[in-house]
Order: structure tokens, then sequence, then C-alpha cells
């Protein structure tokens, strides 16, 4: 599953990283980006990125103009939980949880199989995302987070925004499948929101979770996932694996609230110093609900042994 991201470039720094060729000999070029839509809300960079949240995606320019070549891109700024175009009322309240889609029974969902037969496909853009950890026995909030990141080249480490050279190779940004919908309200005003795609983990990454975002890792594959025109539903899908590429570090859990939007949020932290931490918590916990219950039973028998001492009543003459 992918739960929260993390986007902190601007605009023109994610043009910069998202350049691209629609062949091997072609110079690359910036995709254009897009910003008229989404009911006057617009992207703002973000170290903790939520569902509702507006966030930037790679789609094919013929979805704005007929005459584009279905291999050209742009970049555009939509709402993370895809609203279904058919819904009607207040976009906030569809009541459906849709930040993900399982890629199991994809083409044959009534909610997403429209989008998908459509090409509504998108690339979501992100320097990476923070998964929890699937422990048994503990509560969500009490599970260990880890940001998930590509690999880098060297001397660039991505919770380090000191050591990246937008103005050259700029980074490596995480990119994942998706698809998107567009909803008009009743004033002809569009909302462009998305979903990820994922399925199940492979080996490797079944011991943070069971569920993992469908990842592309070259150019290529983002090239054809986009092409509807001349990559078919099933060949699309069937591109889609587990990422063998993917790294990842433990993160404080001050990620767990979306309000943090602080740049420690994707800052490393010591793996056994936070499960430490974590217990240490637990402990006060259990100390601060074990000794007002001590105190009481104290109490109680100093009560009790206060009556058994207490002199009997005179008897009245």
């Amino acid at each position: 599953m992918c739960g929260r991201t993390c986007l902190t470039l601007d605009p023109k720094e994610i043009q910069s990283c998202c350049k691209y060729s629609r062949s091997s000999e072609a110079k690359p070029k910036l995709p254009e980006y897009r910003n008229e839509f989404n009911c006057g809300r617009k992207y703002q960079p973000s170290y903790n990125i939520a569902p509702t949240d507006l966030s930037p995606v790679i789609v094919s320019a013929v979805h704005f103009d007929e005459q584009a070549d279905s291999r050209e891109q742009v970049i555009v700024p939509m709402m993370w939980s895809m609203v279904p175009s058919w819904h009607k009322g207040d976009y906030k309240k569809h009541g459906l949880t849709t930040n993900n889609c399982r890629l199991e029974g994809l083409a044959m969902s009534k909610l997403y199989g429209p989008p998908l037969n459509a090409g509504q496909r998108c690339v979501v853009l992100c320097e990476g995302f923070y998964e929890w950890q699937t422990t048994k026995n503990l509560k969500a909030s009490d599970r260990q987070a880890f940001f998930v990141h590509m690999p880098q080249n060297d001397q660039v480490k991505i919770e380090d925004k000191s050591t990246w050279d937008l103005k050259n190779d700029g980074i490596t940004l995480l990119k994942m499948a998706g698809l998107f919908d567009i909803w008009v309200n009743e004033q002809g005003d569009k909302l462009y929101s998305y979903t990820v795609i994922t399925f199940e983990s492979n080996e490797r990454f079944s011991k943070i979770h069971h569920r993992i975002p469908a990842i592309l890792e070259t150019q290529e594959e983002v090239t054809s996932w986009l092409d509807f025109q001349h990559v078919g539903v099933n060949r699309a899908l069937n591109m889609l694996r587990p990422s063998d590429t993917i790294q990842w570090y433990a993160v404080s859990n001050l990620v767990n609230n979306s309000r943090n939007k602080s740049e420690q949020c994707n800052k490393p932290v010591d793996h056994k110093e936070s499960k430490n931490k974590l217990t240490t918590i637990k402990s006060k916990i259990m100390q601060s609900w074990l000794i007002p219950k001590k105190r009481i039973n104290e109490e109680s028998d100093l009560e009790n042994k206060a009556s058994m001492e207490e002199p009997p009543e005179k008897k009245s003459k």
C-alpha cells in the first residue's frame, strides 16, 4: 500500500527531474507543466503528502490535446484519492477509499475499470513514500515507519537537499503507476484526482509490508505506461511488477500525523533506537496505568486495616 509520500520540489525542479525523449536518439525535453485545474487548489511541496492533498503526476499530452503524440508528456497536479466522474454532490463526500487500488481485478472493477479502459493512466511523482511495517500485536500508531526511495547517484543523499544538484542531474524521483479521473462540479470546474496501483510484495519488501506500489523503474516503462494509444490495457498491466531496486530506512513516527510537515519526517533514525524508544513509551504508559491502580489498592488495604483496628462501639446503658 501507499499512505504518505514526500515531494519538496517546486514545479520547475520537477520538470528538470522528469526530462524525457520519445526515442533513444531524440534530445531529452522538459514536460509541460499545467496548473489551471482542480477547483482553484494548488500543489504545495511537502515532506508529508497525504490523501486529498495535491501532488504532480505525469500523463500523456493527448488528454489535453487530441492532436498531440501520445508519447508526449505533461505534468499536472492532481488530488490524491480518486473522485469518480459519476459522483454527484460535494467531491469531498464521495465516501470511497481510493488513495490505492489493487491490481488484482482492476480491469473488471466498476470504479477503476472505466478510467483504465479510457487510457487515463498516470505516473505519480515523489522523492519517496512512507510505509509502516506490518507487525503483529501492535497498533498502527506504534508500528515503525520507513521511507522508501530510489537509488541515487554517488554523493546524493535523498534525505539531505544540500547534496542535490538540481541544475544538472537532479535526483532520481520515485515513479508509481496510477489511474486518474476527471470530476466536474456544477459550475463546470474540473478536479483531476488519482489513485496508486498496488499489488502483493516481493520477498524482499514483504519484510516491511505485504503490499507495494507499482513502481516504474525506467524511462521506457514510464513511456509505455502512459502511451495508451500504442500500449493496450493487458500489456500495460502485465508490465507492472514489484521493484527490486528500491531502498528504505527507518524514520521518526512524526510522519504518522499528516499535519506534521517538518523536514524531520524523512530523516533517518536508528531502527533499534526507535524500537527501544517505542518500548520505553509503552513501559511508561503501562506504569502510568499501574501506579494509580497500585495506589488505589494500597489505600483500600489501609482502609480495611483501619476498620479492623477500630475499637468496637460501647453498648448504651
